[in-house]
């Protein structure tokens, strides 16, 4: 513990709607109770970042954004029991650890997840960021704003992680990646032997195709119109992949498995892709929805269809994780080589964070991780 009251930080803040990511000098308190203070090595940048950035998800602002941290625990609050200073952890989401969802090892869909992800304050209401004038930003995004050197976190969204293990790329495993291979083995609990359809060929999705590999689907599908991202999905493990500017998505993917496949998940947050991979389909399959679209979208399907063909559409959130135990799970099969994620993301240092999202928002880069400080 330290009796510091204030630690100076640079912080990327959106200052308004749709406005560029600026380096800003802050000063950030220290942690207090459960709380941890983390110097953030480096962070991944996620499509939410963005959509909050652009205020698809009214987020207050001026903010500092930024989900995806990964850093050493430098300094711990009063009730802190586990982490020590000098840790290394993953920033994962917020989530109250008491209400009835958290306690049946269902945290994503905590009572209070919005106001601890989404309110711009910690879970009192207050924030802990200040700018140079000593006017407050807005933070505690996803419980952490990471796009900042240090970043508060509570003990409970800080998961250790090996120190042998490369820390500047694990930050992605809090959200994208996490997302993608949660819905996979958590939430649709793909099985050996079965068939899987990836809707979106992003960091998301291909991070679904290498979970489905993981979990022994021996027809993994997918489907995208970006030749490149195909490209490497076969070469993470799909063993087919479909140009839906090209071929009928549905069609092609019931000619490959006989009649439709056993689970799908859909990542792009378009409706009618929705809608393809609800036909694709088989009997009693099951396709995940993770694509995130403006609040107040709609899809449409054919009820008897859905019916009739005795298929389930689930929404899921963080692949309805248990973060600290996946987390670490996924640490382990990726230095055992069997979840190589590393292949999904490009690096660039904290001044370039605005071309980290143009390019990701391209789609030149699929999972961009912003280098913001040293171990």
């Amino acid at each position: 513990m330290s009796t510091q009251s204030f630690y100076d930080i640079k912080a990327a803040v959106v200052r308004g709607k749709g406005k560029p990511f600026a380096l800003e000098n802050a000063r950030i308190r220290a942690p207090k109770e459960g709380e941890v203070l983390v110097k953030i090595v480096a962070t991944g940048m996620c499509h939410t970042d963005m959509i909050v950035r652009d205020q698809y998800y009214p987020v207050p602002l001026p903010a500092v954004l930024g989900h995806e941290g990964a850093g050493v625990v430098t300094t711990i609050g009063p009730l802190v029991k586990e982490l020590q200073v000098g840790d290394h952890v993953v920033l994962t989401y917020g989530y109250c650890s008491h209400c009835g969802h958290c306690g049946t090892g269902h945290a994503a869909y905590c009572d209070e997840f919005y106001p601890r992800n989404f309110s711009g304050a910690d879970q009192h209401g207050d924030t802990a960021i200040t700018d140079a004038e000593g006017q407050a930003l807005h933070d505690h995004f996803f419980a952490q704003s990471s796009f900042a050197t240090y970043a508060l976190s509570l003990e409970s969204n800080a998961v250790k992680v090996p120190v042998d293990a490369p820390l500047e790329l694990l930050g992605p495993l809090g959200c994208g990646i996490q997302t993608g291979a949660g819905a996979v083995i958590n939430s649709l609990q793909v099985i050996p032997g079965s068939s899987f359809a990836s809707f979106g060929a992003g960091a998301v999705g291909l991070s679904a195709v290498l979970a489905a590999r993981v979990a022994g689907a021996t027809t993994i599908i997918a489907v995208d119109v970006v030749p490149s991202r195909l490209a490497l999905a076969k070469e993470l493990g799909a063993t087919h992949v479909i140009n839906s500017k090209e071929q009928d998505p549905v069609a092609v993917i019931r000619e490959i498995t006989a009649g439709g496949a056993n689970y799908a998940l859909e990542s792009t947050g378009i409706p009618a892709v929705l809608r393809q991979g609800i036909d694709s389909l088989g009997p009693l399959g099951a396709i995940g929805v993770v694509g995130a679209p403006a609040l107040g979208t709609e899809a449409k399907f054919d009820v008897n269809e859905l019916l009739l063909g005795g298929k389930t559409i689930r929404g899921i959130v963080e692949g309805d994780s248990t973060p600290k135990q996946f987390i670490p799970q996924l640490v382990k099969l990726y230095q055992q080589g069997r979840f190589p994620f590393d292949k999904l993301v490009k690096f660039y240092p904290f001044e370039q964070i605005n071309q980290a999202a143009a390019d990701s928002e391209k789609g030149i880069t699929l999972k961009p991780i912003v280098m913001i400080g040293e171990m």
